[in-house]
């Protein structure tokens, strides 16, 4: 049984990021499921440190994308979602190619919100986790 209360394609999401920072780094919708939406993100010199690696704030970059799209399908209409901390921890390096964000909620309530971000390479060895805390709150 699906967990959203607005009906999105990732065409449509990808449409309302493009003039972003989201759009800027290349970040791509790619699937939503019952209870998870992925996306993916280039590893290339807009989303690298200086010495060539996956920055890790395109990382947190990726999962606050992903939590935040996800929290605003979960949540009821006339809400606006506004992310109240997030953390990562960065376990695998990458210098190329593309990562895979998915985000899986963790409690999905009517004031708060909490998603599970796992990055993957395209090894689909794990490179990030990340939790983002969503708040809810009515639009005025």
């Amino acid at each position: 049984m699906s967990i959203w209360r607005k009906i999105a394609t990732p065409e449509q999401l990808n449409q309302f990021s493009q003039n972003s920072l989201v759009g800027l780094l290349g970040i791509e919708v790619t699937e939503i499921g019952e209870d998870w939406l992925s996306a993916t993100m280039p590893v290339n010199a807009k989303t690298h440190q200086p010495l060539g690696f996956l920055h890790g704030g395109a990382s947190v970059v990726l999962a606050e994308t992903l939590g935040s799209l996800a929290s605003h399908l979960a949540a009821e209409e006339n809400t606006i979602c506004f992310g109240l901390e997030v953390n990562a921890n960065h376990i695998k390096s990458v210098k190329d190619g593309f990562v895979t964000g998915i985000a899986r909620p963790i409690r999905v309530g009517t004031s708060t919100q909490v998603w599970d971000i796992q990055i993957s390479d395209e090894h689909q060895q794990l490179v990030c986790v990340s939790r983002l805390t969503v708040a809810v709150k009515p639009v005025r």
